[in-house]
């Protein structure tokens, strides 16, 4: 197993022009680097739900969190966020550049 990722190192899943991840895992942990570049946004990006539980890091940036039906929140860096199984959740980003730092339990295979 590797110890250490450095970041330049580290996996990079390019999910669209403005959306990038980079991930490293154990077995049961997942910790990923999600970074955004195409802020700010008129409005949120569709809400989504998964079976795993999710604890969040604002490393840069600015958003809005939306859970559910709750009230939404405004979240900048050093901010952190919990997230049940299966609760729906959505970001708008409020800033150019956004990087959000997720553990996920299970690991996400979806991610890899």
């Amino acid at each position: 197993m590797q110890y250490v990722s450095k970041y330049e190192q580290m996996p990079v899943t390019k999910v669209n022009d403005t959306y990038e991840r980079r991930w490293v895992k154990t077995d049961k942990l997942m910790l990923v680097n999600a970074e955004f570049t195409d802020g700010p946004c008129d409005k949120p990006d569709p809400f989504h739900s998964h079976p795993h539980e999710q604890v969040s890091y604002m490393a840069d940036g600015e958003v809005y969190l939306f859970v559910a039906d709750e009230e939404k929140v405004h979240l900048k860096s050093g901010d952190k966020f919990a997230i049940p199984p299966n609760v729906p959740h959505t970001i708008q980003r409020l800033t150019s550049f956004v990087r959000i730092i997720d553990c996920f339990t299970p690991v996400r295979e979806d991610f890899l």
